[in-house]
């Protein structure tokens, strides 16, 4: 027969719960039930804990005395949280959520009913795996990261994460937060300062075109300077943003206009069509202001203010006669031909020209004469090979030295007009022999180069093998543009020749989820002896796998 203690506890609890429902200032009369009876509090605290599955303690991080289990949130959890510590820090978030440091995803008021949302479809490429890709949402259920192309279209993940209390709708909250009332956190992000808030908790034209789980409060100067200049919100304030008003939409005389996409080239977002002109600029009004409206377009240019730009002087030959011959834009408003000598000299017309949209700035690629290649005191100069470790592209040696920088002047001077190399950070001209290969991938004109043979800040930071040469018009778009450029290729008899010596690389340690797997995951490096899918956020967290490929020559290090 059960003991009459538990079966106390669930009277008082039922009790309590009648009373609360009942009378809700009736707290008094309860906590003065007698003392045998058990405090009502403590009987609804177990009740409460009791409900939550804890898990156990075998992941990598319990009993640290942080909370390590991605279904929780709060001060009381690690600063990164990964999906394999799900349920395996059991003592660790028990006892921060007694203490009340962290809760689990869901417990608290003011959330959307799921029969409220539209989820969308289930169109999107990972749709059906597990985890909610819809930006929309937020939480351990959400995959670590997300893509503005997947929005609305995986609805079942995240319709059940939802239900599940393991993700919520940006936006469930919607009270305006002040700046003082926000926890920016810190700068301890690979990508803080670089001028976008890459922060997942914040949305609008201000922050990055992918936000991952890892930067999340850790971006908070880019961040807070976005949020004061009003380019930025917290999830779910209203974005003080430029008002559609503000927007010369122009008209619907585009062939497709008023067919449910955005057609004119000077947008971006989910909302596009697939193939943008520049013959529809200004002439799809209806379909873009109601994308605009709806938030799956922004304006391109938004995130860089006018005030960002130096402009530069009117001293060009051709300042003021209506085209911006500044070679750092690009755009319809460009003069046929740009020379270097007008770089920073057509101010006028460039300002007015970026104003309407006419034009963008694109990477400010370096000319021949801001070079100085050095001299040829390199072993290998005169080889008909760059071996200065400052360029990359087909054209540079399969290894390059640090000993040879500014060494190997005649090589890579020649190799440099012919477009063969160009300046780490700089526009590339590739060689006309490059095969871009074709537009099969699911990815392709999404404005990133999906291609893996690219590296760079055009490119996107889920690079998948599949997409191999599937990519062409977004990675030569790119490159032209100065945005993306053309990784080494690696040679397969490169690995006969090791081992390697590895003494001048910082590898870094083993924190990566996916460290000590055999593959490097550090998105560094390239080669056989990589992972498939590299992530930005494994960078320097995968030192043994990486250092031991690296040695067996089955990996290089970009750029060498």
């Amino acid at each position: 027969m059960p003991s009459a203690t538990p079966l106390l506890r669930s009277a008082l609890f039922g009790l309590s719960l009648v009373l609360a429902a009942a009378t809700p200032g009736l707290a008094a009369p309860v906590q003065d039930l007698p003392a045998a009876s058990l405090d009502v509090k403590g009987a609804l605290l177990v009740a409460q804990l009791d409900d939550i599955d804890f898990g156990d303690d075998s992941g990598q991080w319990a009993n640290d005395g942080e909370c390590d289990d991605p279904r929780f949130t709060g001060p009381g959890t690690a600063d990164q949280l990964v999906d394999a510590d799900l349920m395996k820090d059991a003592t660790d978030c028990r006892e921060a959520h007694e203490a009340g440091t962290v809760t689990l995803a869901g417990e608290e008021s003011g959330t959307t009913a799921a029969t409220d949302i539209d989820f969308g479809d289930d169109s999107g490429r990972w749709a059906n795996d597990g985890e909610c890709d819809d930006p929309r949402f937020t939480g351990p259920g959400t995959a670590d990261e997300l893509v503005d192309a997947d929005r609305m279209h995986d609805a079942t993940d995240c319709r059940e994460a939802h239900e599940a209390g393991t993700v919520t709708l940006a936006g469930e909250k919607s009270e305006t937060t002040a700046t003082t009332d926000i926890d920016f956190g810190d700068d301890s992000s690979q990508w803080a300062n670089d001028g976008e808030c890459d922060d997942p908790r914040f949305a609008g034209p201000g922050t990055a075109d992918e936000l991952i789980e890892t930067d999340r409060m850790h971006d908070a100067t880019d961040c807070r300077e976005a949020y004061e200049a009003g380019t930025v919100t917290l999830a779910g304030e209203k974005s003080d943003a430029a008002a559609p008003t503000d927007i010369d939409f122009g008209d619907d005389s585009s062939q497709w206009a008023n067919d449910g996409e955005c057609d004119d080239p000077r947008f971006a977002g989910t909302g596009m069509a697939a193939e943008l002109l520049e013959a529809d600029r200004m002439h799809d009004a209806t379909d873009c202001r109601t994308l605009y409206e709806a938030g799956s377009i922004t304006l391109k240019g938004d995130a860089v203010g006018i005030d960002d730009v130096d402009f530069g002087d009117d001293t060009s030959e051709w300042a003021n006669d209506g085209e911006c011959d500044d070679p750092r834009f690009t755009g319809t408003g460009m003069a046929t031909t740009l020379l270097d000598e007008d770089r920073m000299h057509d101010a006028t017309d460039c300002r007015t020209l970026f104003e309407d949209g006419s034009i963008t700035l694109k990477g400010d690629a370096a000319s021949i004469d801001d070079i100085d290649f050095g001299d040829d005191t390199s072993p290998w100069a005169n080889d008909g090979e760059c071996d200065d470790p400052r360029f990359t592209g087909p054209g540079t040696a399969d290894q390059l030295l640090d000993s040879d920088e500014l060494r190997d002047a005649t090589d890579c001077r020649e190799a440099f007009e012919a477009g063969t190399v160009t300046l780490a950070g700089t526009s590339s001209s590739a060689p006309a022999v490059f095969d871009y290969g074709d537009d099969s991938s699911q990815w392709a004109n999404d404005g990133e180069c999906d291609d893996p043979r690219f590296a760079g800040t055009g490119t996107g930071k889920k690079l998948l093998a599949e997409d191999e040469m599937r990519d062409a018009t977004d990675c030569r778009t790119l490159v032209e543009a100065g945005e993306a450029e053309i990784r080494k290729v690696f040679d397969p008899a490169y690995a006969a020749a090791g081992p390697y010596d590895s003494s001048h690389i910082d590898f870094g340690d083993d924190s990566s989820t996916y460290a000590n797997d055999g593959e490097c995951d550090d998105p560094r490096f390239e080669g056989p002896g990589t992972a498939t899918t590299l992530l930005d956020s494994d960078e320097l967290r995968d030192a043994s796998d990486c250092r031991e490929a690296y040695e067996a020559g089955t990996i290089v290090q970009v750029g060498e």
